[in-house]
């Protein structure tokens, strides 16, 4: 391109819409160092905070969801929405891009309702299989729509581009030997080793699952790297303290996440967008357990993707009591069963959505 490329992007509330926005900037300034970006985020979110440190420009709007817990604090909400779409509408005006792209999240509604309003080119980029409000009513002014499913319900079929998440790129390149990875993680590499994943903050129902069940985990001699999260990591170092745990490693959180992945045979986890695309990649077998409370329950609808292409087993938070460990060492003790699970999960490995996504954004952009 002869000029130089201005970018807005859009996204924000949570890591998951974050940072698959982040990787598409990337991408984007890898191929044209010299682009301008802005990002658009909401006031008081995380997105204030973590666009910054990846190193780009970013202002914020004051806006909201509908707090379906407290109705009465919804009375400002057209306030917000009324002067959230003014200063997106400012904010686009002055900063004049080439085009915008979003990844959901509150900011991203008025960010890109006015751009398309101006006549910009927009595009989004929806991680769930279940389209968010936001992306839904943006994806008819869109130019394409980029998914981690084949279908996702509301969307117009004809724009839909099953592209999968922008991952970590050390997730990609980083996978290593299993074995090895045992070993660098001081474990026996003849052993099933279990990793079971919650998040930062840690997934309540995966960390009661574990203390309920380490007395088989050490009967049947497999090794669990127990990542707790930050909320529960002491009470659970506390109530282990006398409880047999050589095979057993409690972690509060895990900074080398490719590793940990290289060094399972077996994945436990939520089933978050970004967490089943870098697990889809890692192609490990896993057990998902969503978490129930996620919006209009788009992880179990994540999760039930996976199982109906038979890669990957689920069990509900309602569940755990009766199906969790049944279900796991269906995993655990049938080789075969794990094979099958880690093959089907080439299926949503997509380890280059982000090239493909901004290959496809520039085939509409330099037409």
């Amino acid at each position: 391109m002869d000029k130089k490329l201005k970018i807005v992007l859009s996204g924000g509330g949570t890591g998951g819409h974050i940072f698959p926005a982040i990787a598409i900037a990337d991408e984007i300034r890898k191929r044209f160092p010299d682009a301008e970006f802005l990002f658009i985020g909401a006031n008081g979110k995380m997105e204030m905070e973590k666009v910054p440190q990846a190193g780009y420009k970013i202002e914020g709007i004051d806006i909201a969801g509908i707090d379906r817990g407290n109705l009465l604090s919804n009375l400002g909400l057209p306030f917000k929405i009324l002067k959230s779409l003014s200063k997106s509408k400012k904010i686009i005006k002055n900063f004049a891009p080439d085009f915008a792209v979003g990844t959901g999240g509150f900011a991203s509604g008025p960010a890109l309702y006015e751009a398309s309003k101006m006549g910009i080119l927009i595009f989004i980029q929806e991680q769930n299989a279940h389209a968010g409000v936001t992306n839904k009513i943006l994806s008819k002014k869109a130019k394409a729509v980029f998914t981690a499913y084949p279908k996702v319900e509301g969307f117009p079929a004809e724009k839909i581009k099953f592209l999968g998440n922008p991952i970590r790129e050390n997730i990609v390149s980083g996978m290593q030997e299993t074995a090895q990875a045992k070993e660098k993680m001081g474990l026996n590499k003849d052993k099933l080793t279990i990793l079971s994943v919650g998040g930062s903050l840690g997934s309540r129902t995966l960390n009661n699952a574990w203390k309920s069940h380490l007395k088989q985990i050490v009967d049947k001699d497999y090794q669990l790297i127990w990542q707790t999260g930050k909320l529960d990591y002491k009470d659970i170092v506390n109530e282990t303290k006398d409880t047999d745990t050589r095979n057993i490693q409690i972690l509060e959180f895990i900074k080398d996440m490719e590793l940990a992945y290289s060094a399972a045979d077996i994945i436990v986890s939520r089933a978050g967008a970004i967490a089943i695309s870098e697990l889809a990649v890692a192609q490990k077998p896993v057990l998902l357990v969503p978490f129930p409370f996620a919006a209009e329950d788009h992880q179990t609808k994540n999760a039930m993707n996976l199982v109906e292409k038979n890669a990957a087993r689920m069990v509900k938070d309602s569940e755990m009591q009766e199906k969790f460990w049944n279900t796991l060492s269906e995993i655990c003790e049938n080789e075969n069963v794990r094979k099958e699970m880690s093959a089907n999960l080439n299926y949503f490995a997509k380890p280059n959505a982000a090239k493909e996504i901004v290959d496809e954004i520039f085939k509409v952009v330099t037409r």
